[in-house]
């Protein structure tokens, strides 16, 4: 494995590197590169490759893809568990913490927005509670998602605002944190600020070509297998996981499974919400002043991400 050169800083003196960006943008790789570049350990920030046997419909990287390279936070949850953000905040970061006192480079990879925050920005995870998150749901189910938001206003307008009109999720998640703390979900929001020495940077590409990108990476999804890996997770309790049943691509080969859609319109749904999720994905980060973004096919890609961890480590130094 290729470490840092003689020109660069000091593995004790990087900060952490963090890549994001939207879904099949090239994160993975350049991770792969700049950990081989800067003698770095990658940490995942992809909610759904947190599963155990979740592999082919995450993209997650095979064991010989990762060339060697120490990769945290995969297959660590069974189907059936729920992903907490909570709990991969604490596991996370004492991954980079270790990382950094063997003297390694943090190379976090995702895009999950709020993964990627949890891990590196200051960010106080409120509560739960399941019987409160339970009554919350049905009053959505019956009431609505405008209702339920119009509740929220009330209670916590700067949440209300903040929180996609149509997110019911969500909404919910405010208040039940206004219910069980009696404070502003507003008030636990993350803030902008690393909690140590941090880059991120953030694979731009054009929406045609990532649109192109994505329904390629559907087709090869299921080409390489992803109903078999669906059907094995079935028998694993895939249909009662809350949070892995809903993973892009899986809930469609599930019902593909149950004869309720063929092949292609599971594939056309898959795509389409991929490219929704992406969309997402691209408001998420394009909104952190703090990312600093590289093409996707710049021909020097990895230098360029060299040279602003570089700098990163001289400012900080």
């Amino acid at each position: 494995m290729t470490t840092a050169s003689s020109e660069q800083a000091p593995t004790s003196l990087l900060p952490v590197v963090a890549v994001v960006g939207p879904t099949a943008s090239g994160k993975s790789g350049l991770g792969l590169e700049l950990a081989e570049r800067l003698g770095g350990e990658v940490v995942n920030a992809d909610a759904m490759q947190l599963y155990r046997g979740m592999d082919i419909g995450t993209a997650k990287l095979t064991v010989t893809q990762r060339r060697g390279i120490r990769h945290h936070q995969l297959d660590v949850l069974d189907v059936k568990e729920v992903a907490s953000v909570a709990a991969y905040q604490r596991s996370s970061r004492l991954d980079l913490a270790d990382i950094r006192a063997r003297g390694r480079v943090p190379i976090l990879v995702g895009g999950s927005g709020l993964y990627v925050r949890a891990a590196l920005d200051r960010l106080d995870i409120p509560p739960t509670d399941l019987a409160v998150r339970a009554r919350l749901t049905s009053d959505l189910d019956r009431d609505g998602v405008v209702a339920m938001r119009q509740r929220l206003l009330a209670l916590d307008p700067v949440a209300a605002r903040a929180i996609e009109p149509n997110n019911g999720r969500r909404v919910v998640r405010a208040l039940e944190v206004i219910e069980l703390t009696g404070r502003p979900f507003s008030a636990t929001m993350p803030t902008r600020e690393h909690v140590e020495p941090t880059v991120m940077i953030g694979l731009s590409i054009p929406r045609p070509v990532l649109d192109e990108r994505i329904d390629a990476r559907v087709r090869t999804m299921w080409d390489d297998g992803l109903v078999d890996e669906v059907r094995s997770l079935l028998g694993r309790g895939l249909r009662g996981g809350t949070t892995a049943s809903k993973a892009l691509g899986y809930s469609q080969a599930v019902a593909q499974l149950d004869g309720a859609v063929d092949e292609p319109a599971a594939q056309e749904d898959t795509a389409r919400a991929t490219r929704r999720y992406a969309r997402r994905q691209e408001s998420w980060f394009r909104a952190d002043p703090r990312i600093l973004w590289i093409p996707y096919d710049a021909p020097d890609l990895v230098d360029q991400a060299l040279a602003v961890v570089a700098e990163a480590a001289r400012m900080w130094s």
